[in-house]
């Protein structure tokens, strides 16, 4: 469904339905206890050629243009009223930081501060370059992943949702994100037709 006019909905950093979190969590454990760097990688690789494939078919007129889509699971509300850029700009803000975190727990290190749903928001007057740059952020994604010499770490940073998670933890959410905003994108695509 098309929007012109602004939505309400839940603010940003507001989450995930408590059933939809608790098995959200479930689920998630169960990725990081049978999932492998390879199929981590395997996954990201596939859910972004997915990606390029849905932006292709777009036209890029339209690539710009919100779309108020039914909330899918995996995505809090505010991310309901974005469009193909928008969501393409959040996922070059997570990659970055998925590479953040990675590189950092692979080292020893814990990154300051607090990881954040609300503070990985896009801009809404993103642009195409962001296409570029999403690309570029997904090739860091798969190089850290690929040269990160253990991701089984001792130690560990914390996500919103998920509690303390070690390098190997944040790589199986960098590929189970990317398959949230495939979908994401796919329902925008379908707004715009």
């Amino acid at each position: 469904m098309n929007s012109e006019q602004e939505p309400h909905l839940d603010p940003p950093g507001a989450g995930l339905p408590a059933a939809e979190l608790f098995i959200a969590r479930r689920l998630f454990a169960l990725k990081r206890l049978t999932g492998t760097r390879e199929g981590f990688a395997a996954r990201f690789r596939q859910e972004r050629a997915a990606i390029r494939a849905l932006v292709d078919r777009c036209d890029e007129a339209r690539r710009g243009e919100r779309v108020l889509i039914a909330r899918r699971r995996g995505m809090e509300d505010s991310s309901r009223n974005w469009s193909v850029w928008m969501t393409l700009d959040h996922l070059c803000i997570t990659n970055s930081a998925f590479q953040q975190v990675i590189t950092a727990l692979a080292q020893g290190r814990v990154l300051a501060g607090k990881a954040s749903t609300a503070a990985v928001k896009p801009d809404p007057a993103v642009t195409a370059a962001v296409e570029s740059e999403y690309e570029r952020s997904c090739d860091g994604v798969l190089t850290v992943l690929a040269e990160a010499p253990d991701l089984k770490t001792k130690v560990r940073y914390a996500h919103p949702w998920f509690g303390p998670l070690d390098a190997f933890g944040w790589a199986a959410l960098a590929a189970t994100h990317m398959g949230v905003h495939r979908g994401q994108i796919e329902s925008i695509v379908a707004g715009l037709t």
